[in-house]
């Protein structure tokens, strides 16, 4: 049986092999493969195919029926109650928030200066402070190393599970899965992590039953939405006052809570802890970020602002260049309910199509020298005529990322922090990353990078 890096590689020869396009046939499941861009709009863009495949229901047991996994009327009713989360004006309260969680990061880092560390669990445990301080009005201070790290590493083995059963076919049937050594393993998982979301819910319930809150109905949202006017408002207030109106129950609350605790959290690390490797890969690209953020801030210490990201310009690019390279969510599947035509090949309805952001990121035909790390392939004017598809890494259309926005802000704040503060060195070389197929993009291994305090700010 292959590894799990060796079935991520065979992906990659595959797409090298063919045109942006294949199909791959695994009785009784059909799927074509697709990662061109054109073929890409047809799909992500129309919400005839916005129904995820049945690949996902193997997540289903963990997130049920939540943002990621629902569809039609269900889903539309979901990303309406849980779009003013991400409102502009939400998303400026929450900015001191994760700046002040890039501090914690920050001091962390200095613990470790000069020495190579393993970034991904630090970095993990800073996104999750972040979203569940943000998101679920939660601190995680108030929960003990212990039950944090259990709730990780449970994701961590998740993602291993769902692994096996996408390469072995007939764990892919819940009836033969069931009776496997492997699906009381998930159990456990699963009885780790819900535990620790349904914590966090009864104690934001609790605060907000003892303190309450003001539902408002004049909001700058849409007509059909509505914010809670709290200083800090957290998206598990919103399903909490939701619920009080009728709108979700408790199972719909702990749907979106776990898959938000868990996108909020593990595909902003990933694509944190690829950025940080490649810009310790890349001094001068270090130090313009830096000449950029002490025009910034000149020789001040203070706070990022939400008035400073648009200023960030040059760091906005290599965000987006690392995030081009490495996407954290590098695979996206839809249901085909009609036949169709993609890349001029007839695909009967029942199909399953696969869409491959890593290699439509990679693709020699719409980005030159691919492999190579170019923040400047996303200025203005290099970006004149490409395709609007051929860039997706938080995907696009109707069923888009909803927390995209907050993403680039967090990933912002916490690499303005960190190069105000250190510069990075390389230990990890990306010739020595080796892909695992997971739901998110993980290496094999640790990624590790040296962070040597700056003699001055």
């Amino acid at each position: 049986m292959r590894s799990s890096v060796e079935v991520m590689k065979l992906g990659r020869t595959l797409a090298k092999e063919h045109n942006g396009i294949y199909r791959i046939w695994m009785y009784p499941l059909a799927a074509v493969n697709i990662y061109n861009p054109d073929d890409v709009e047809t799909i992500v863009s129309n919400m005839k195919y916005n129904e995820k495949s049945q690949i996902y229901n193997i997540l289903k047991p963990w997130l049920r029926e939540g943002l990621l996994l629902s569809k039609g009327l269900k889903w539309q009713e979901r990303r309406k109650i849980l779009t003013p989360t991400f409102h502009f004006s939400i998303l400026r309260q929450f900015c001191q928030v994760l700046e002040d969680n890039s501090q914690r990061f920050v001091e962390s880092l200095k613990q470790v200066s000069g020495r190579p560390i393993d970034v991904v669990p630090i970095i993990s445990e800073f996104t999750l402070s972040s979203i569940c301080e943000t998101a679920m009005g939660t601190r995680l201070s108030d929960y003990n190393k212990s039950e944090i790290n259990a709730y990780k590493d449970a994701i961590y083995n998740l993602g291993y599970v769902f692994y096996q059963r996408m390469i072995k076919v007939f764990y892919f049937f819940d009836f033969i899965f069931n009776l496997t050594p492997l699906s009381r393993k998930q159990d456990g998982y699963l009885k780790t992590v819900h535990d620790f979301t349904t914590k966090v819910i009864a104690e934001r319930t609790e605060y907000i039953d003892k303190y309450g809150f003001k539902i408002a109905d004049d909001t700058e949202a849409d007509d059909d939405t509505y914010v809670i006017k709290k200083k800090k408002t957290a998206m598990l207030d919103l399903l909490i006052s939701a619920k009080k109106q009728g709108l979700i129950d408790d199972i719909g609350i702990q749907e979106e809570v776990d898959t938000f605790m868990f996108e909020g959290h593990d595909t902003t690390a990933s694509g944190l802890a690829f950025c940080f490797m490649l810009l310790a890969h890349h001094k001068d690209v270090q130090e313009k970020i830096y000449a950029e953020i002490k025009e910034i801030f000149g020789d001040s210490k203070r706070s990022v602002t939400i008035e400073d990201l648009p200023k960030m310009k040059y760091l906005e690019r290599c965000i987006k260049e690392s995030l081009r390279l490495y996407p954290p969510v590098h695979f996206i599947s839809r249901n085909l309910n009609e036949d169709m035509k993609l890349s001029g090949y007839d695909i009967p309805a029942g199909t399953f199509c696969h869409i491959h952001i890593y290699d439509l990121h990679r693709h020699p035909a719409l980005y030159k020298d691919p492999e190579q790390f170019d923040p400047d392939r996303f200025l203005p004017e290099n970006s004149v005529g490409r395709h609007p598809y051929a860039y997706i890494p938080f995907s696009a259309g109707p069923r888009n990322c909803i927390g995209q926005k907050f993403a680039m802000m967090e990933m912002k704040v916490a690499v303005a922090e960190v190069l105000r503060e250190f510069t990075l060195e390389p230990v990890t070389h990306p010739d020595d990353i080796r892909i695992i197929a997971d739901v998110v993009l993980r290496n094999d291994g640790p990624i590790e990078v040296k962070f040597v305090e700056r003699q001055q700010f």
